[in-house]
């Protein structure tokens, strides 16, 4: 049995689908929020991928790589900003930061 390209795409509406639930029931740990940005993130990937092999064409693969790369940044950022707030707040509650307004 072979997988077609309606497989991925399910597949795909799936990771997406949890990932917009992660974020709309968890909406106080900043942490969670940041993974469930990069599981959309992938679940569009995948449908990418699955398209460009579908279609025959490499634009999509070489679009992942792309993506993937800016991904990898926004997180990095992300991660570097959560550490800093952590360190002034001693919290990773989204409702905590309230105290950053000036």
């Amino acid at each position: 049995m072979s997988l077609s390209l309606a497989h991925y795409l399910v597949l795909g509406a799936i990771l997406f689908a949890i990932s917009i639930t992660g974020i709309f029931l968890n909406r106080r740990n900043v942490i969670v929020l940041l993974m469930a940005i990069e599981l959309m993130l992938l679940a569009v990937n995948l449908n990418f991928v699955a398209f460009s092999h579908y279609l025959g064409d490499i634009a999509g693969q070489v679009f992942v790589f792309f993506i993937l790369t800016v991904a990898a940044a926004e997180a990095a950022i992300g991660l570097a900003i959560l550490v800093t707030l952590f360190r002034k707040l001693e919290t990773v509650n989204v409702e905590d930061l309230d105290r950053l307004k000036g």
